[in-house]
């Protein structure tokens, strides 16, 4: 809702209790009934009932009446009409003229707004009315005003003169906004300020002669709030959105970004809603020349989403482009991060059925960092094929794909693949049992294609231009829920005990003549390998897609336990796991193995104030830790402090990331510790910050210090953040960059910015959930 609605709707809300709510006349109150209740904001479901249709009781210490020409009420008059009432003094109705007038301390409330004022009268032919030196106050949310005069002309329009709006409490005027005169025509969304200012602790600092506003519902064209900035990077930043409301269904945001170092950027957001068609964004950032990369000329962005559902039909489309490679390292932006290494540019359109679904999908990626070519989609066709239920409890299901893989680098292959999975499930399940048998026959055909003259332009000669591939699996699988409840040092708490086991087997078949990760450096078309974890341990394909098929003769083991407290929520969790191999594999240096690597995960939350989460992975078999993650957070009230580790071994990443198996991860993968902590100094005044490190190298990542300060209606906000933006080698000192931020909100205008956990530092490191159990 907007100020101005705010404003409006409390005139409105009093003018809607003009004379009828005078026109009957009941000096009595049942027995034991509150005549006038402290005003308070009444709930939607207790504002079922409309008050027009309720009878009318009026209640006052004294009551004359001349005839029928007027009746006069005095002395603590209260008229009520369903939820709504009015107060006052005095109340006189002047039956010769159709008048009602009420003075003397008039109180009128309808459950969402209290408004004050010394006089009110109304005539009841015309419904003309007017409220003098009125005050009101929102009951269900901040705000407040004053306005000098509001007159309202029948049902068609209505004029509030000296009128102002905040959202401070009383006696606050930290700022409001004023008008001299407000118009508005009934049934039209948009009202009319002349001489509107906003005003801060009375002194007007912005001036507006004219401005038109919406007042219920709708949008209207105007300036958003700026935001400046100062950096080490671009400068001193100053934005200033505009908002253009074109039409109902169309919209646009248009933002030009003026950057000291590097001159003016002009970011846009076009949106649009149509009818049976979907819905859909263009946002498009154009900067003519860098002043710091002027060799290379215009710098813009682009992406433009769709999406739409219309009876079996769905259509999705996500398509982003930059000029150049370095386009997120050197802007913030709304189409992509820094971290990003390509864009997707992808559509698809979907048929649906009761047993069926068919997709046509096309997609290409624009690669973000040099010499990453990056198979292209063009197209994919899929049938899914699945019935549920059949005979027995059996389920069955068919994913089926055409997929056309292309590539511009000479020294990949290009394919046609085709590939079918046609699966059988038996699934048996009780409260405390899971049973489960599966058979599975992948058949997938390759047509592979070279552009070069022989097949060694790829790499390797066992490659073939015509591949077919039939693996049978199966895998069962079951599952034990044990339960107990007992008590510990007088709390009441529940533990389940789940193991389970899986068989799975998947016939080893040569694969070496498809493009895959496992045979050929960088190769696979759609297909890399999968992060393992516990429950990736259960996980029949090691791989995202099907250019490789591990083979497995193999059980798996795992066990969980949980702990519940008296009310059934979760507070401990632990899960291990493990894979035995009956077929032995071999490691990268040729010697068998016997089982997996280890893998845990636990989580624990003590008493909704400490948050223990982690997880690792360690191979017994090379008697080395593979990875491992550890946070820790502690929070009472406004205080938190989140403390977090994560390691990746060298290998690993070089396993599970084979088409990045030349990325220079330093000689001890990936070793880095953080933490990001906020703290109230005052009842207004609050710290946070954050700070991470690489243990490796050395060097710090990104950190981030902010001071808050929040009243009752505003916030501002001041913080200072430095973060790595590179480092060109392992031998060179990374490049930084440094910011000054500087943020001012109204509180209750809308959504308001949060000042908790922000991420201001321009990195993927920041405050992450803990604890995710599920209650």
């Amino acid at each position: 809702m907007s100020l101005t609605r705010r404003s409006l709707l409390s005139t409105m809300i009093c003018l809607a209790l003009y004379g009828p709510a005078y026109a009957e006349q009941d000096s009595t109150v049942p027995d034991g009934e509150e005549a006038y209740p402290k005003s308070q904001c009444l709930a939607p479901s207790e504002r079922t009932q409309d008050p027009n249709t309720q009878p009318v009781t009026i209640v006052a210490d004294e009551a004359t009446a001349e005839g029928q020409k007027t009746a006069v009420y005095k002395g603590d008059v209260v008229i009520k009409q369903g939820y709504r009432t009015v107060t006052a003094d005095e109340v006189t109705l002047d039956h010769a003229k159709n008048e009602v007038t009420a003075q003397g301390n008039v109180v009128v409330d309808d459950g969402q707004m209290e408004v004050r004022a010394p006089y009110v009268e109304s005539n009841l032919n015309n419904q003309d009315t007017t409220v003098r030196d009125a005050s009101y106050t929102m009951l269900c949310q901040p705000g407040r005003g004053e306005a000098k005069r509001v007159f309202k002309n029948g049902t068609t329009f209505y004029e509030l003169e000296d009128g102002s709006f905040t959202t401070c409490p009383a006696e606050d005027n930290s700022w409001r906004f004023t008008a001299d005169k407000l118009e508005k025509e009934d049934g039209d969304i948009f009202a009319d300020l002349k001489g509107a200012r906003f005003e801060v602790l009375d002194v007007p600092v912005i001036y507006i002669p004219y401005l038109r506003v919406p007042v219920e519902d709708g949008r209207l064209t105007g300036f958003l709030y700026p935001s400046a900035g100062l950096s080490t990077r671009d400068g001193f930043e100053l934005a200033t959105p505009f908002y253009w409301n074109i039409a109902p269904q169309y919209d646009m945001v248009i933002t030009p970004k003026y950057m000291s170092r590097r001159g003016l950027q002009l970011d846009s957001t076009f949106r649009y809603l149509t009818d049976g068609y979907g819905r859909g964004s263009l946002t498009g950032e154009y900067m003519q020349t860098d002043e710091l990369n002027r060799e290379l000329g215009h710098r813009w962005g682009f992406n433009w989403k769709h999406a739409a559902v219309q009876n079996h039909w769905k259509f999705n489309a996500d398509y982003s482009k930059v000029s150049d490679i370095d386009y997120f390292a050197d802007f913030s932006s709304d189409i992509g991060q820094r971290e990003d290494n390509t864009l997707l540019q992808t559509a698809s359109m979907s048929y649906r059925d009761t047993f069926w679904d068919s997709t046509v999908t096309v997609r290409d990626f624009q690669a973000l960092t040099l010499n990453t070519p990056v198979y292209r989609l063009m197209p994919q066709l899929s049938f899914n094929y699945y019935r549920p239920d059949l005979a027995y409890n059996m389920n069955f299901k068919m994913p089926s794909s055409i997929s056309v893989f292309k590539n511009n680098d000479p020294k990949k292959p290009e394919a046609t693949r085709v590939n079918f999975e046609p699966t059988l499930t038996i699934p048996y399940y009780t409260p405390w049992l899971q049973l489960s048998a599966e058979g599975k026959i992948y058949y997938t055909h390759y047509d592979q294609s070279f552009q070069s003259a022989n097949v060694d332009a790829v790499g390797d000669a066992r490659l073939k231009e015509k591949v077919d591939r039939t693996i049978p699996s199966a895998r069962l699988h079951a599952g034990i829920t044990l339960e107990r409840h007992s008590s510990l040092f007088g709390e009441e708490y529940a533990q389940t005990l789940e193991p389970q086991v899986q068989y799975l087997y998947i016939k080893d078949v040569d694969q070496s003549g498809i493009y895959n990760p496992v045979n050929y450096n960088g190769g696979g078309y759609d297909t890399a390998r999968l992060q393992t974890d516990y429950y990736g341990l259960f996980r029949a394909n090691q791989y995202s897609s099907v250019d490789y098929i591990n083979p497995a003769n193999q059980f798996t083991i795992g066990l969980s336990s949980r702990v519940f407290d008296g009310d059934y929520r979760e507070r401990f969790n632990v899960s291990f796991g493990q894979i035995f191999y009956i077929s032995q594999p071999s490691t990268s240096q040729g010697e068998n193995i016997n089982f997996s690597a280890w893998a845990i995960e636990s989580e624990y939350n003590y008493n909704d104030r400490l948050f223990v989460r982690g997880s690792m992975e360690y191979d017994a078999n090379i008697d080395d830790l593979q990875f491992g993650n550890l946070v820790t957070e502690y929070r009472d009230g406004g205080f938190y402090a989140q403390a977090s580790y994560r390691y990746v071994s060298q290998e690993y990443i070089q396993s599970t990331l084979p088409n990045n198996s030349n990325a220079n991860f330093g000689t001890d993968g990936i070793n880095q510790a953080g933490i990001v902590a906020g703290f109230p100094v005052s009842n207004k005044i609050s710290v946070s910050g954050k700070y991470f490190r690489d243990l490796v190298e050395d060097n710090m990542l990104d950190s981030e210090i902010g001071l808050t300060y929040r009243s009752d209606c505003w916030v501002i906000g001041l913080s200072f953040s430095r973060y790595m933006m590179y480092r060109s080698s392992i031998n060179q000192p990374p490049e930084y960059d440094s910011n000054i931020t500087f943020s001012f909100s109204l509180l209750g205008l809308g959504a308001n910015t949060g000042f908790g956990h922000g991420d201001s530092g321009g990195t993927s490191l920041g405050y992450g959930n803990p604890f995710t159990l599920r209650n």
